[in-house]
Protein backbone atom coordinates (compact mmCIF):
# COMPACT_ATOMS: atom_id res chain seq x y z
CA UNK A 1 0.00 0.00 0.00
CA UNK A 2 1.88 2.94 -0.89
CA UNK A 3 1.19 6.38 1.48
CA UNK A 4 2.46 8.76 -0.43
CA UNK A 5 0.59 10.47 -3.33
CA UNK A 6 1.92 9.97 -6.48
CA UNK A 7 1.08 14.08 -8.04
CA UNK A 8 3.47 16.61 -7.33
CA UNK A 9 0.00 18.73 -6.61
CA UNK A 10 -0.71 16.70 -3.44
CA UNK A 11 2.79 15.84 -2.36
CA UNK A 12 3.46 19.96 -2.37
CA UNK A 13 0.13 20.10 0.16
CA UNK A 14 0.84 17.67 1.79
CA UNK A 15 4.46 19.13 2.26
CA UNK A 16 2.93 22.40 3.62
CA UNK A 17 -0.37 21.33 5.50
CA UNK A 18 1.20 18.22 7.52
CA UNK A 19 4.60 19.93 9.42
CA UNK A 20 1.51 23.02 10.04
CA UNK A 21 -0.38 20.28 11.81
CA UNK A 22 1.79 19.20 13.75
CA UNK A 23 3.38 22.23 14.59
CA UNK A 24 -0.35 23.51 15.78
CA UNK A 25 -0.81 20.09 17.70
CA UNK A 26 2.34 20.47 19.29
CA UNK A 27 1.78 24.19 20.34
CA UNK A 28 -2.17 22.94 21.73
CA UNK A 29 -0.76 19.85 23.66
CA UNK A 30 2.57 21.42 24.97
CA UNK A 31 0.97 25.37 26.26
CA UNK A 32 -2.94 25.03 25.88
CA UNK A 33 -2.91 21.58 27.64
CA UNK A 34 -0.74 22.86 30.57
CA UNK A 35 -3.12 26.04 30.58
CA UNK A 36 -6.09 24.06 30.21
CA UNK A 37 -5.56 21.77 33.28
CA UNK A 38 -3.68 24.71 35.31
CA UNK A 39 -7.33 26.85 35.09
CA UNK A 40 -9.26 24.01 35.70
CA UNK A 41 -7.50 22.81 38.92
CA UNK A 42 -7.93 26.35 40.06
CA UNK A 43 -12.05 26.82 39.43
CA UNK A 44 -12.45 23.70 40.86
CA UNK A 45 -10.54 24.14 44.43
CA UNK A 46 -12.10 27.92 44.40
CA UNK A 47 -15.46 25.83 43.88
CA UNK A 48 -14.78 23.17 46.14
CA UNK A 49 -13.48 25.99 49.00
CA UNK A 50 -17.11 27.88 48.25
CA UNK A 51 -18.94 24.46 49.26
CA UNK A 52 -16.68 23.64 52.24
CA UNK A 53 -17.08 26.26 53.75
CA UNK A 54 -20.97 26.89 53.07
CA UNK A 55 -21.35 22.75 54.44
CA UNK A 56 -19.68 24.33 57.55
CA UNK A 57 -21.92 26.56 58.32
CA UNK A 58 -24.86 24.68 57.42
CA UNK A 59 -23.26 22.07 60.09
CA UNK A 60 -23.19 24.77 62.94
CA UNK A 61 -27.10 25.51 62.01
CA UNK A 62 -25.71 29.12 60.92
CA UNK A 63 -28.44 28.96 57.77
CA UNK A 64 -28.36 32.27 57.54
CA UNK A 65 -24.66 32.84 56.53
CA UNK A 66 -25.04 29.96 54.13
CA UNK A 67 -27.87 31.39 52.11
CA UNK A 68 -25.98 35.19 52.13
CA UNK A 69 -22.71 33.44 50.87
CA UNK A 70 -24.31 31.62 48.33
CA UNK A 71 -25.92 34.78 47.02
CA UNK A 72 -22.90 36.65 46.93
CA UNK A 73 -21.26 34.45 44.90
CA UNK A 74 -24.15 32.94 42.59
CA UNK A 75 -24.65 29.43 44.38
CA UNK A 76 -28.11 28.02 44.74
CA UNK A 77 -28.56 26.44 47.96
CA UNK A 78 -31.63 24.42 48.34
CA UNK A 79 -32.54 21.30 51.14
CA UNK A 80 -34.18 17.97 50.15
CA UNK A 81 -34.92 15.22 52.51
CA UNK A 82 -34.43 12.61 49.37
CA UNK A 83 -34.33 13.30 45.60
CA UNK A 84 -34.44 11.17 42.84
CA UNK A 85 -31.41 11.40 41.07
CA UNK A 86 -29.82 8.97 38.22
CA UNK A 87 -28.02 6.13 39.35
CA UNK A 88 -24.76 7.22 38.20
CA UNK A 89 -23.18 10.37 39.18
CA UNK A 90 -20.99 12.43 36.78
CA UNK A 91 -18.03 13.07 39.38
CA UNK A 92 -15.60 10.46 37.27
CA UNK A 93 -16.28 12.81 33.93
CA UNK A 94 -14.50 15.40 31.87
CA UNK A 95 -16.07 18.33 33.45
CA UNK A 96 -16.06 17.52 36.93
CA UNK A 97 -13.71 15.21 37.72
CA UNK A 98 -11.52 17.68 39.02
CA UNK A 99 -14.31 19.37 41.40
CA UNK A 100 -15.14 15.75 42.68
CA UNK A 101 -11.44 15.22 43.90
CA UNK A 102 -11.12 18.65 45.42
CA UNK A 103 -14.55 18.01 47.27
CA UNK A 104 -13.10 14.85 48.02
CA UNK A 105 -10.21 15.89 49.92
CA UNK A 106 -11.77 18.43 52.16
CA UNK A 107 -15.22 17.30 53.26
CA UNK A 108 -15.48 13.88 54.78
CA UNK A 109 -18.51 12.78 53.33
CA UNK A 110 -19.03 11.42 49.84
CA UNK A 111 -20.32 14.16 47.24
CA UNK A 112 -22.72 13.07 44.08
CA UNK A 113 -22.23 15.73 41.43
CA UNK A 114 -25.03 15.69 38.32
CA UNK A 115 -24.85 17.48 34.91
CA UNK A 116 -27.18 19.21 32.59
CA UNK A 117 -25.12 20.03 29.73
CA UNK A 118 -28.03 21.45 27.79
CA UNK A 119 -28.66 23.63 30.34
CA UNK A 120 -25.21 24.03 30.93
CA UNK A 121 -25.69 23.86 34.69
CA UNK A 122 -24.04 21.01 37.54
CA UNK A 123 -25.59 20.34 40.54
CA UNK A 124 -23.48 18.89 43.80
CA UNK A 125 -25.21 16.88 47.05
CA UNK A 126 -23.78 16.62 49.65
CA UNK A 127 -25.85 15.22 53.17
CA UNK A 128 -25.77 17.29 55.90
CA UNK A 129 -25.82 16.04 59.73
CA UNK A 130 -29.47 15.84 60.24
CA UNK A 131 -29.36 13.08 57.36
CA UNK A 132 -30.98 15.99 54.40
CA UNK A 133 -29.31 16.42 51.51
CA UNK A 134 -27.79 19.99 50.55
CA UNK A 135 -27.84 20.85 46.77
CA UNK A 136 -25.91 23.24 45.54
CA UNK A 137 -26.65 24.47 42.06
CA UNK A 138 -24.03 27.03 39.73
CA UNK A 139 -23.20 27.23 36.08
CA UNK A 140 -20.75 24.60 34.69
CA UNK A 141 -18.92 27.17 33.06
CA UNK A 142 -17.82 27.71 37.07
CA UNK A 143 -15.11 24.94 36.67
CA UNK A 144 -15.21 24.41 33.05
CA UNK A 145 -13.89 26.24 30.40
CA UNK A 146 -14.45 25.89 26.81
CA UNK A 147 -11.70 28.25 25.61
CA UNK A 148 -9.18 25.88 24.81
CA UNK A 149 -12.03 23.69 22.52
CA UNK A 150 -12.69 26.49 20.51
CA UNK A 151 -9.02 27.61 20.35
CA UNK A 152 -8.79 23.97 19.10
CA UNK A 153 -11.63 24.53 16.58
CA UNK A 154 -9.63 27.66 15.44
CA UNK A 155 -6.57 25.99 14.64
CA UNK A 156 -8.70 23.16 12.42
CA UNK A 157 -10.10 26.47 10.88
CA UNK A 158 -7.37 27.81 10.34
CA UNK A 159 -5.76 24.99 8.67
CA UNK A 160 -8.56 24.91 5.87
CA UNK A 161 -7.91 28.48 5.68
CA UNK A 162 -4.53 27.91 4.94
CA UNK A 163 -5.30 24.71 2.52
CA UNK A 164 -7.75 26.93 0.31
CA UNK A 165 -5.64 30.04 0.23
CA UNK A 166 -2.66 27.64 -1.32
CA UNK A 167 -3.95 25.08 -3.26
CA UNK A 168 -4.91 27.88 -6.36
CA UNK A 169 -0.92 28.35 -6.29
CA UNK A 170 0.01 25.06 -6.20
CA UNK A 171 -2.38 24.12 -8.44
CA UNK A 172 -1.17 27.57 -10.62
CA UNK A 173 2.79 25.41 -10.68
CA UNK A 174 1.38 22.25 -11.09
CA UNK A 175 0.21 23.47 -14.50
CA UNK A 176 3.76 25.10 -14.97
CA UNK A 177 5.89 21.92 -14.61
CA UNK A 178 2.76 19.25 -16.56
CA UNK A 179 3.11 21.67 -19.30
CA UNK A 180 6.72 21.39 -19.11
CA UNK A 181 6.58 17.83 -19.27
CA UNK A 182 3.90 17.32 -22.11
CA UNK A 183 6.20 19.72 -24.17
CA UNK A 184 9.19 17.37 -23.24
CA UNK A 185 7.25 14.61 -24.38
CA UNK A 186 6.76 15.95 -28.09
CA UNK A 187 10.20 17.18 -28.52
CA UNK A 188 11.43 13.54 -27.20
CA UNK A 189 9.21 12.17 -30.26
CA UNK A 190 10.69 14.25 -32.15
CA UNK A 191 7.62 17.02 -33.07
CA UNK A 192 7.32 20.53 -32.01
CA UNK A 193 5.18 22.17 -29.26
CA UNK A 194 3.00 25.01 -30.79
CA UNK A 195 2.04 27.76 -28.63
CA UNK A 196 4.14 26.69 -25.34
CA UNK A 197 5.66 29.64 -23.90
CA UNK A 198 7.76 29.54 -20.57
CA UNK A 199 4.95 30.14 -17.63
CA UNK A 200 5.11 30.19 -13.87
CA UNK A 201 7.85 31.05 -11.35
CA UNK A 202 11.35 32.11 -12.02
CA UNK A 203 12.75 28.65 -11.32
CA UNK A 204 9.93 26.78 -13.80
CA UNK A 205 10.72 29.49 -16.61
CA UNK A 206 14.34 28.89 -16.61
CA UNK A 207 13.70 25.42 -16.70
CA UNK A 208 11.23 25.57 -19.60
CA UNK A 209 13.54 27.98 -21.47
CA UNK A 210 16.50 25.50 -20.86
CA UNK A 211 14.55 22.81 -22.29
CA UNK A 212 13.88 25.14 -25.61
CA UNK A 213 17.51 26.02 -25.98
CA UNK A 214 18.45 22.28 -25.81
CA UNK A 215 15.45 21.17 -28.16
CA UNK A 216 16.94 23.96 -30.45
CA UNK A 217 20.54 22.41 -30.25
CA UNK A 218 19.47 19.04 -31.01
CA UNK A 219 17.32 20.49 -33.99
CA UNK A 220 20.56 21.81 -34.84
CA UNK A 221 22.26 18.82 -34.17
CA UNK A 222 20.68 16.87 -36.52
CA UNK A 223 20.48 19.60 -39.49
CA UNK A 224 24.33 19.72 -38.69
CA UNK A 225 24.66 15.66 -39.07
CA UNK A 226 22.39 16.02 -42.34
CA UNK A 227 24.64 18.45 -43.76
CA UNK A 228 27.77 17.48 -43.05
CA UNK A 229 26.67 13.79 -44.40
CA UNK A 230 25.05 15.64 -47.69
CA UNK A 231 28.59 17.44 -47.88
CA UNK A 232 30.88 14.70 -47.49
CA UNK A 233 28.81 12.80 -49.86
CA UNK A 234 29.21 15.07 -52.57
CA UNK A 235 32.54 16.45 -52.02
CA UNK A 236 34.06 12.97 -51.85
CA UNK A 237 31.84 11.94 -54.86
CA UNK A 238 33.30 14.83 -57.30
CA UNK A 239 37.03 14.06 -56.70
CA UNK A 240 36.41 9.99 -57.25
CA UNK A 241 34.68 10.66 -60.14
CA UNK A 242 37.07 13.24 -61.75
CA UNK A 243 40.04 10.47 -61.06
CA UNK A 244 37.91 7.78 -62.15
CA UNK A 245 37.46 9.24 -65.47
CA UNK A 246 40.79 10.54 -65.83
CA UNK A 247 42.27 7.08 -65.18
CA UNK A 248 39.71 5.49 -67.76
CA UNK A 249 40.59 8.11 -70.32
CA UNK A 250 44.61 7.58 -69.39
CA UNK A 251 44.83 11.53 -69.03
CA UNK A 252 45.07 11.49 -65.18
CA UNK A 253 48.64 12.86 -63.62
CA UNK A 254 50.25 12.89 -60.88
CA UNK A 255 49.69 16.24 -59.87
CA UNK A 256 46.11 16.14 -60.27
CA UNK A 257 45.77 12.78 -58.62
CA UNK A 258 47.61 14.16 -55.57
CA UNK A 259 45.18 17.25 -55.31
CA UNK A 260 42.44 15.27 -55.16
CA UNK A 261 43.74 12.99 -53.05
CA UNK A 262 44.89 16.35 -51.18
CA UNK A 263 41.32 17.25 -51.44
CA UNK A 264 39.77 14.14 -49.95
CA UNK A 265 42.19 14.00 -47.10
CA UNK A 266 41.36 17.35 -46.22
CA UNK A 267 37.67 16.07 -45.97
CA UNK A 268 38.08 13.18 -43.71
CA UNK A 269 40.51 15.31 -40.93
CA UNK A 270 37.85 17.68 -41.21
CA UNK A 271 35.25 15.23 -40.33
CA UNK A 272 37.40 13.66 -37.83
CA UNK A 273 38.41 17.85 -36.22
CA UNK A 274 34.33 17.64 -36.11
CA UNK A 275 33.82 14.38 -34.33
CA UNK A 276 36.54 15.14 -31.79
CA UNK A 277 34.76 18.20 -30.78
CA UNK A 278 32.32 16.42 -28.68
CA UNK A 279 34.84 14.06 -26.74
CA UNK A 280 34.48 14.47 -23.50
CA UNK A 281 37.22 16.29 -21.39
CA UNK A 282 37.47 17.34 -17.60
CA UNK A 283 36.93 21.23 -16.40
CA UNK A 284 39.38 22.68 -15.50
CA UNK A 285 40.95 26.56 -14.12
CA UNK A 286 41.46 28.28 -17.14
CA UNK A 287 42.42 31.74 -18.14
CA UNK A 288 42.04 32.64 -22.06
CA UNK A 289 44.84 35.67 -22.73
CA UNK A 290 47.64 32.85 -22.68
CA UNK A 291 45.86 30.70 -24.65
CA UNK A 292 44.82 33.02 -27.00
CA UNK A 293 48.22 34.55 -27.30
CA UNK A 294 49.60 31.76 -27.82
CA UNK A 295 47.09 30.39 -30.58
CA UNK A 296 47.50 33.90 -32.27
CA UNK A 297 51.17 33.33 -32.45
CA UNK A 298 51.21 30.25 -34.14
CA UNK A 299 48.33 30.86 -36.77
CA UNK A 300 49.69 34.44 -37.60
CA UNK A 301 52.56 35.00 -37.71
CA UNK A 302 52.71 36.76 -40.38
CA UNK A 303 50.25 39.59 -39.56
CA UNK A 304 50.33 42.26 -37.20
CA UNK A 305 48.51 41.25 -33.82
CA UNK A 306 46.96 43.44 -31.36
CA UNK A 307 45.66 42.28 -28.03
CA UNK A 308 44.13 44.28 -25.59
CA UNK A 309 43.63 41.94 -21.95
CA UNK A 310 42.69 42.76 -18.39
CA UNK A 311 45.62 43.00 -16.24
CA UNK A 312 43.47 40.55 -14.21
CA UNK A 313 42.32 38.58 -16.25
CA UNK A 314 39.28 35.97 -14.90
CA UNK A 315 39.74 32.65 -14.18
CA UNK A 316 36.60 29.85 -15.01
CA UNK A 317 36.08 26.16 -15.27
CA UNK A 318 36.41 24.56 -18.80
CA UNK A 319 37.48 22.15 -21.13
CA UNK A 320 40.53 23.59 -22.42
CA UNK A 321 41.42 21.49 -25.26
CA UNK A 322 37.99 21.87 -26.68
CA UNK A 323 38.32 25.90 -26.30
CA UNK A 324 41.62 26.07 -27.52
CA UNK A 325 40.31 23.92 -30.77
CA UNK A 326 37.59 26.72 -30.62
CA UNK A 327 39.25 29.93 -30.73
CA UNK A 328 41.86 28.25 -33.02
CA UNK A 329 39.80 27.66 -36.01
CA UNK A 330 38.40 31.27 -35.46
CA UNK A 331 41.70 32.54 -35.01
CA UNK A 332 43.14 30.85 -38.07
CA UNK A 333 39.92 31.90 -40.06
CA UNK A 334 40.74 35.21 -39.31
CA UNK A 335 44.36 35.00 -39.99
CA UNK A 336 43.68 33.57 -43.47
CA UNK A 337 41.37 36.37 -44.80
CA UNK A 338 42.73 39.25 -42.72
CA UNK A 339 45.01 41.51 -45.02
CA UNK A 340 47.55 42.79 -42.72
CA UNK A 341 46.37 42.83 -39.19
CA UNK A 342 44.30 40.76 -36.49
CA UNK A 343 42.64 42.12 -33.26
CA UNK A 344 41.68 39.86 -29.86
CA UNK A 345 40.30 41.70 -26.88
CA UNK A 346 38.90 40.47 -24.35
CA UNK A 347 36.29 42.20 -21.64
CA UNK A 348 35.57 40.94 -18.21
CA UNK A 349 32.25 41.62 -16.45
CA UNK A 350 30.81 40.33 -13.28
CA UNK A 351 29.29 36.83 -14.91
CA UNK A 352 30.31 37.07 -18.51
CA UNK A 353 34.00 36.60 -20.55
CA UNK A 354 33.57 38.59 -23.61
CA UNK A 355 36.38 38.01 -26.59
CA UNK A 356 36.12 39.58 -29.68
CA UNK A 357 38.53 38.44 -32.56
CA UNK A 358 38.47 41.16 -35.34
CA UNK A 359 40.83 41.15 -39.12
CA UNK A 360 40.59 43.95 -41.86
CA UNK A 361 39.83 41.60 -44.56
CA UNK A 362 36.37 41.98 -46.55
CA UNK A 363 34.28 40.34 -44.43
CA UNK A 364 31.13 38.71 -44.49
CA UNK A 365 27.88 40.34 -45.87
CA UNK A 366 24.98 39.94 -43.16
CA UNK A 367 23.10 37.60 -45.71
CA UNK A 368 25.78 34.99 -45.18
CA UNK A 369 26.80 34.99 -41.72
CA UNK A 370 24.01 32.78 -40.56
CA UNK A 371 25.60 30.14 -43.89
CA UNK A 372 28.92 30.80 -42.19
CA UNK A 373 28.35 28.81 -39.25
CA UNK A 374 26.66 25.80 -40.66
CA UNK A 375 29.24 22.63 -41.86
CA UNK A 376 30.65 22.04 -44.53
CA UNK A 377 29.30 25.53 -46.52
CA UNK A 378 32.37 28.02 -47.60
CA UNK A 379 31.63 31.54 -48.32
CA UNK A 380 34.33 31.45 -51.23
CA UNK A 381 32.55 34.15 -53.00
CA UNK A 382 32.90 36.77 -50.16
CA UNK A 383 36.18 35.35 -48.30
CA UNK A 384 38.02 34.33 -51.74
CA UNK A 385 38.93 31.86 -54.12
CA UNK A 386 42.15 30.33 -52.97
CA UNK A 387 41.66 29.92 -49.73
CA UNK A 388 40.33 26.46 -48.87
CA UNK A 389 39.27 24.73 -46.13
CA UNK A 390 36.10 22.51 -45.48
CA UNK A 391 34.03 25.16 -44.44
CA UNK A 392 34.05 23.78 -40.84
CA UNK A 393 35.69 25.97 -38.65
CA UNK A 394 33.27 28.09 -37.82
CA UNK A 395 31.00 25.41 -37.00
CA UNK A 396 33.30 23.28 -34.98
CA UNK A 397 34.01 26.38 -32.97
CA UNK A 398 30.11 26.92 -32.54
CA UNK A 399 29.79 23.60 -31.00
CA UNK A 400 32.61 24.11 -28.73
CA UNK A 401 31.15 27.61 -27.59
CA UNK A 402 27.80 26.33 -27.25
CA UNK A 403 28.83 23.33 -25.16
CA UNK A 404 30.30 25.89 -22.43
CA UNK A 405 26.90 27.77 -22.13
CA UNK A 406 28.20 30.28 -24.30
CA UNK A 407 27.46 32.25 -27.68
CA UNK A 408 29.04 33.26 -30.41
CA UNK A 409 27.89 36.61 -33.50
CA UNK A 410 29.34 37.20 -35.83
CA UNK A 411 29.38 40.81 -36.92
CA UNK A 412 30.96 43.70 -38.93
CA UNK A 413 34.46 44.93 -37.42
CA UNK A 414 35.48 48.50 -37.57
CA UNK A 415 38.47 47.60 -39.01
CA UNK A 416 36.69 46.38 -42.28
CA UNK A 417 36.68 42.83 -41.78
CA UNK A 418 34.69 40.44 -39.79
CA UNK A 419 34.56 40.43 -35.88
CA UNK A 420 33.69 36.87 -34.41
CA UNK A 421 32.45 38.25 -30.78
CA UNK A 422 32.51 34.60 -28.27
CA UNK A 423 30.35 35.44 -24.75
CA UNK A 424 31.11 32.91 -22.03
CA UNK A 425 29.45 32.29 -18.27
CA UNK A 426 31.66 32.87 -15.58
Amino acid sequence: MRLTPRTFLWRTILMILLPLIIAQVIVANAFFGNHWSRVHDTMARSLAGEITTMMNFIDEGNTDATQKMARDIGINVTFHDQLSRPRHNDNASRETGKLAYELSKRLKRPANIYMDRGKRLVFIDVPTQNNQIATFGSSLYRIYSTSTEVFIIWLIGSILIVSILITPFIIMHTRSIRRIANAAGRFGRGLDAPGFVPTGSKEIREAATSMITMKQRLDRYNRTRTDMLNAVSHDLKTPLARMRLAIETETATNENLIQDIDRMTEMVNGYLAFARGETPEIEQATELPPMLTRIARDAAGDKEIVTDFPDTPAQFYARPMALARAFSNIIENAARYAKTKIKITEQDDVDTITVTIEDDGIGIPDDRKRDALRPFVRLDDARGTHTGGTGLGLSIAQTAIENHGGQIFLEDSDMGGLRVRIVLPI
